[in-house]
């Protein structure tokens, strides 16, 4: 079986991560990024629109 990841990417500070898409909130919640605080849409994090629609079919 084949794990899933997403590419997240903070707006603010630029910081990039990889994360399981089960371990993150529905794309319209609010998330805060753990380097800088920033809080925004989940969905405006996601570096690509793959990586958005990967996390969409997870929820």
């Amino acid at each position: 079986m084949v794990e899933a990841f997403v590419r997240l990417l903070c707006p603010e500070c630029t910081k990039g991560w990889e994360t399981e898409p089960t371990s993150l909130p529905n794309h319209r919640q609010n998330f805060t990024c753990s380097s800088c605080g920033a809080t925004r849409r989940l969905a405006e994090f996601m570096r690509t629109e793959r990586d958005l629609n990967t996390v969409k079919q997870f929820e």
